[in-house]
């Protein structure tokens, strides 16, 4: 066998690996709901998993949270990534991050709820929205597209708009998150150095066709 063949997963791994997302998606829709107390048999009642399994995977509850919330913002943060790629201008990369994560919220109100309800490890963690608003806002610093003074302040202005946001939308059903989304961006655009015509530009543009198209497709049929 040479050194670049991948071996295949065997089933017994296959299945551990569907076991986990099965307890991991089961403990993002109680998180998403605000219930943290609920008990693990519960959790495994939901997930279709025996209590045994349960503890092949987590020693507690709380890690199992822990791990979905991790979850949730990495698969965030790899739709920022694969959205964003190929864009050269670091504001432009900031901006359409945060126009897509304001309607993030009503195309995935389930992952922006559990998002909603560990809103300030949006900021300290290190995968999703955090590590790379502060990637983007430190390039655009650097460039002088931005005139951000304290990296870390600016960090929290737009952690803390990204999460008014998302609760704004979920109490208002009928407001239009595009729309909402886009002004917001603009107004911290503006914050951090842009004029307001560069600002209104950068949030003019078109998103990328692959998030477009599936929420429109999204809004269709619900």
């Amino acid at each position: 066998m040479s050194a670049n063949t991948t071996v295949a997963p065997s089933r017994l791994e296959r299945r551990k690996a569907r076991t986990r997302a099965a307890l991991i998606k089961a403990a993002q829709s109680f998180i998403a709901a605000g219930r943290l107390n609920v008990p693990v048999l519960e959790i495994t009642q939901a997930a279709d998993v025996g209590m045994g399994s349960f503890y092949n995977h987590f020693e507690t509850k709380e890690e199992l949270f822990a791990a979905a919330v991790e979850d949730a913002l990495d698969q965030h943060g790899a739709l920022l990534d694969r959205l964003t790629e190929g864009i050269d201008d670091s504001a432009v990369v900031f901006a359409q991050s945060f126009r897509l994560t304001g309607r993030l919220h009503r195309r995935e109100p389930e992952l922006s709820k559990v998002l909603l309800q560990h809103g300030l490890q949006l900021i300290s963690a290190e995968t999703g929205l955090g590590p790379r608003a502060r990637r983007d806002i430190e390039a655009a610093t650097r460039v002088g597209r931005f005139k951000v003074a304290d990296i870390d302040l600016a960090l929290s202005i737009a952690a803390g708009s990204a999460l008014a946001l998302g609760q704004l939308l979920h109490e208002q059903p009928a407001r239009d998150d595009a729309e909402s989304a886009d002004s917001v961006t603009e107004a911290l655009l503006r914050t951090f150095g842009l004029t307001p015509r560069e600002a209104r530009r950068i949030c003019s543009l078109p998103l990328p066709d692959s998030w477009t198209g599936a929420a429109a497709d999204s809004t269709a049929t619900s």
